[in-house]
């Protein structure tokens, strides 16, 4: 069992299941604000009768039931990497049980990094449109209150991107426990409305789903835009995985939020059938008017935690991609003392935030946000149905006859969503659809440009066997003292130990090649961490492993090396880095204007020193040009 699993086990199932509920299903908690709204009032809306009240209803309890517990509860969650869920993790899975063909590989990897890139693009519209539409409540209590909607919204947004550096935990203890009262509510109301009209109930039977895409054809199929609002957010439930565990996870949603949101669900249904004018915001409609504005500041601040999970989701996602090389090397600050995963990102913090006030301010309101909403979402999903049938059929060896109908079943339902939401591509759909493809060249771009700068060291490489045989035939000059050269390739010397010996003309008495590796697990432990290889001459070889969420830190890695007998004096330690200078050149590898924003990029990426967290007056850097 993982580190993780242990430390879950000893919190206790309770406390950890009730966290669960404060973190994991903000966005799918505060669906309910606007997805039965859009149904009736969206871009494609349709009559708010006896049937159609009773056919949407069936939908988006069916599309709880089969998509977000079955697909994603029951199934998905069974896709751990070591305990560890979200897309780049089931990514990591998949590329580890396809290394033969490299063409079905490369088709894989690239499917899974445009599915990271559409959760980037959910992550900007979350925050807009769960924010705003909680703020709107303000205009069902008084209209008067509508000029200062968006304004209030974009205080509360600024807030709540500027409270990010103290950390998910301090977020977590102001406002998680609402999260339990907000699910209490829900099912408070839903309760008070289904009692006047229990008919409603009658929902439940999939045949009202059947009979309203008979009744209302195209139109019928268009509602798939506004139900799948009612599922968003279960991405958090996979992504999640590892900061809760399954069982939490489980309990929580059969136990606690899954009642809550269908009860919910169908007060709302029950109210508009009894009262035709609460159609137009039926969630505020169903609270009496003295807790109006209670709901408002209750749903504020739900709306807040549903922003938070996919803000620090987003933060978790950057890091994983930073180590398995899909990503430059960003700041990353730890905002916790005790636990690794609570980190905060400056630079993708405040462009989240800009996105996310240009959204507000672009689309006003809630309902033309909806229009943006949901593509993203259901394109993820389909991108996780594919990913895990490649997982069902070679690494968990299922029979196809198991295997296949799964795939079939799922894929139909996300291509159906996404189908019904691609309408909506002229109506603010765009926006996610950009944002993710802008991200995925960025994110191949980076990729492909280290595999060329690779290539490019290569061939002037000289071999380290024959070059440690001239030293030892020739000595130079060893100065005291440990000199550690961190180099990407396993293989040859690399450049900064070669600029060194050539203008400096010494060598210290014991120099270590250091090589820093990720692998495709969440965490690698401290006993396997780092491995010392002696070369002769005073020369070793050290490769230090993490996996893609341990947090890099060559010093404290350095030190466990005393363990195994190889100890590090770091007053006595000098480490080398080359700085290359890259050159984009009309050529072989990438078109010029990749290799110019792969420059870029690496222009831009955080120092090693910082990201590896080397003391910075124990560091020399040492250039090199090369052309790409």
């Amino acid at each position: 069992m993982s580190s993780n699993g242990n430390e879950r086990e000893k919190q206790g199932v309770l406390p950890m299941t009730v966290a669960a509920i404060g973190v994991v299903f903000g966005d799918i908690g505060t669906s309910p604000l606007y997805s039965m709204r859009e149904a009736f009032n969206g871009s494609h809306p349709v009559a708010a009768n006896h049937d159609n009240v009773l056919g949407v209803l069936s939908l988006i309890s069916w599309a709880l039931i089969i998509v977000v517990t079955l697909k994603y509860v029951v199934f998905m969650m069974r896709a751990d990497n070591r305990g560890e869920g979200g897309i780049m993790a089931l990514l990591a899975l998949v590329l580890r049980s396809t290394t033969r063909n490299t063409r079905g590989r490369m088709i894989l990897m690239s499917l899974g990094l445009f599915g990271a890139a559409l959760f980037y693009g959910d992550g900007v519209i979350t925050p807009a449109i769960s924010v705003l539409s909680a703020v709107e409540g303000l205009e069902v209590a008084t209209p008067a209150l509508k000029p200062f909607v968006i304004p209030i919204t974009i205080l509360v947004l600024i807030g709540l991107f500027l409270f990010q550096q103290k950390g998910t935990e301090m977020v977590g203890a102001l406002f998680g426990p609402i999260t339990i009262i907000w699910f209490a509510v829900l099912a408070l109301l839903g309760i008070i409305n289904i009692v006047k009209y229990p008919d409603v109930l009658a929902a439940f039977s999939p045949g009202y789903a059947v009979h309203f895409f008979a009744e209302n054809s195209t139109g019928g199929f268009l509602v798939l835009g506004a139900v799948v609002l009612a599922i968003t957010g279960t991405e958090a439930l996979y992504a999640d995985m590892g900061h809760f565990g399954k069982k939490p996870i489980r309990l929580a949603w059969f136990i606690y939020v899954l009642p809550a949101l269908m009860l919910n669900y169908f007060g709302q249904g029950a109210l508009i059938l009894h009262n035709k004018d609460a159609i137009q915001n039926p969630f505020y409609h169903m609270a009496p008017e003295w807790a109006l504005y209670p709901m408002v500041i209750l749903a504020t601040m739900a709306t807040v935690i549903a922003s938070q999970a996919v803000i620090t989701g987003t933060y978790s996602l950057t890091r994983q991609a930073i180590q398995l090389g899909y990503c430059p090397r960003l700041e990353v600050t730890h905002t916790s003392e005790s636990e690794i995963g609570q980190i905060y990102m400056p630079w993708i913090n405040w462009v989240l935030l800009a996105a996310v006030i240009g959204l507000v301010l672009g689309f006003e309101t809630s309902s033309n946000l909806a229009g943006a909403y949901g593509i993203a979402v259901t394109g993820t999903m389909a991108i996780d149905t594919v990913l895990a049938f490649v997982l069902m059929r070679q690494l968990w060896h299922w029979p196809l006859w198991i295997a296949l109908p799964l795939l079939v079943i799922f894929l139909t339902i996300d291509l159906s969503f996404f189908s019904a939401n691609a309408i909506k591509l002229f109506h603010g759909g765009w926006f996610p659809i950009v944002v993710a493809i802008a991200l995925f060249i960025l994110l191949v771009t980076w990729k492909r440009g280290r595999q060329l700068l690779m290539e490019r060291l290569s061939p002037g490489a000289i071999p380290l066997e024959p070059f440690i045989q001239s030293v030892t035939a020739h000595p130079p000059t060893r100065v005291p003292g440990t000199a550690v050269f961190l180099t990407a390739a396993s293989e040859g010397v690399p450049h900064a130990l070669l600029h060194n010996l050539n203008h400096n003309k010494v060598l210290h008495e014991r120099i270590v090649l250091l090589t820093v590796s990720t692998s495709d697990i969440p965490h690698v432990p401290d006993e396997e961490r780092i491995e010392i290889e002696a070369l002769g001459s005073d020369f070793y070889r050290a490769v230090v492993r993490y996996g893609f969420k341990d947090d890099p830190d060559v010093p404290l890695a350095l030190k466990l090396s005393g363990a195994k007998g190889f100890k590090f004096e770091m007053m006595e330690t000098s480490f080398f880095l080359s700085r290359q200078t890259l050159i984009p050149k009309v050529g072989p590898g990438m078109a010029l204007w990749r290799e110019k924003l792969f420059a870029l990029m690496s222009r831009n990426a955080s120092s090693a020193t910082t990201f590896f967290k080397i003391p910075a007056n124990r560091v020399v850097e040492l250039g090199t040009r090369i052309e790409l």
